[in-house]
């Protein structure tokens, strides 16, 4: 009996996806994002599987752009950075004296405008970004890697990342099996005729995974005293705030490095022993583990070099210069680890059906 073929750990495409999310975050120069946005779109088309990927990354980069089109809005709305370029000047609204700082209306400005657009679309890149992710990675397998002191929170992870995912699947199906009963509403009807069937799907979805979570015994004890508990709670509280606290030190500009280093040391040691201690209250089996081979090594390291060379390019290119308006600079570098995050389209597997094509 042969094995099945071995697909790319899901870890491993999650850490190349929050790496560059990781570069979006340095950046709001247009060309380095477009760069990003297209570099995870074209692994998507190429790595993730025909039915569910394409669909799942489709709708996070549509909830970005309505990001971006909001973000927009709110500075037409209430403005921001101001320049000496006009472009429309809307009716303002006064405020009284307690809202300094704030307007309604008034001019609205192509440099104001060009970095609001900017930023939304920075923000669009980090959530397609987390598409990308979601439709390179099967979240079940990774809930299979997952340490066992993890596994009710990975658990409400996995099910909120699904959630999207499921209801894009599911408003296909109702409208394809409408289609070809002959009934294709169109304008507002369209959203009336989907809204019903889905979220009874979803609901019906909800309690058949209420119903297996609990016959598997979801939330059971292993036998550990009041003492242990607290100990272990404590120790990830404590890892979880001394990693926050060093992430936050080494991005920012004012904090010395060694005490964000010192600071996110002390964090990892702290988090990892409450994981070790928390392991032994849920005890877990794993059929054909997924394990970590220079397949997964690559991947994860074409990610971190986008991240290394955003973060180690210059800061004045990878921000839009607004005051004066002037076109973006590509920054090579960025750019250039940006390219190489597309070596998982030569090293991942191929997905099972597209292999078998």
């Amino acid at each position: 009996m042969t094995a099945p073929p071995r697909r790319l750990h899901p870890g491993a495409w999650w850490l190349w996806a929050l790496a560059l999310a990781a570069a979006a975050t340095r950046a709001t120069n247009p060309l380095l994002l477009t760069t990003l946005l297209a570099t995870a779109g074209v692994v998507v088309a190429g790595c993730a599987r025909r039915d569910t990927g394409p669909s799942a990354y489709g709708a996070f980069l549509k909830f970005g752009l309505v990001v971006l089109a909001i973000r927009v809005l709110f500075h037409v709305l209430l403005g921001g950075v101001q320049g000496p370029t006009v472009l429309l000047a809307l009716p303002e609204v006064p405020l009284p004296a307690w809202a300094q700082g704030v307007r309604l209306g008034g001019p609205v400005t192509a440099e104001g405008l060009v970095l609001a657009l900017c930023q939304g679309l920075q923000l669009a890149v980090l959530l397609a970004c987390v598409g990308a992710a979601n439709a390179l990675a099967d979240p079940k397998r990774l809930l299979r890697s997952l340490p066992a002191a993890l596994y009710e929170v990975s658990v409400a992870v996995v099910v909120a990342l699904t959630v999207a995912p499921q209801l894009v699947a599911s408003a296909r199906s109702v409208r394809r099996a409408r289609l070809l009963r002959g009934d294709a509403p169109r304008g507002r009807r369209v959203v009336r005729s989907l809204l019903v069937p889905v979220l009874e799907e979803a609901f019906e979805r909800s309690l058949v995974l209420a119903a297996a979570m609990d016959s598997r015994g979801y939330g059971r004890q292993a036998g550990l005293s009041r003492r242990e508990r607290l100990v272990t709670g404590a120790l990830v509280l404590g890892g979880l705030v001394g990693l926050c606290v060093g992430a936050y030190g080494l991005l920012g500009a004012d904090t010395p490095v060694p005490l964000g280093a010192g600071a996110l040391a002390v964090g990892v040691a702290l988090a990892s022993g409450g994981l070790a201690l928390g392991s032994r209250r849920v005890r877990r089996t794993r059929y054909r583990p997924d394990r970590w081979r220079a397949r997964e090594l690559l991947v994860t390291g074409s990610g971190l070099v986008a991240a290394v060379c955003a973060f180690a390019g210059p800061a004045k290119a990878l921000a839009v210069q607004v005051t004066p308006l002037s076109a973006p600079v590509l920054p090579l570098l960025p750019v250039a680890g940006a390219l190489v995050a597309l070596l998982p389209l030569v090293v991942a597997p191929a997905p099972p059906e597209r292999r078998s094509s």
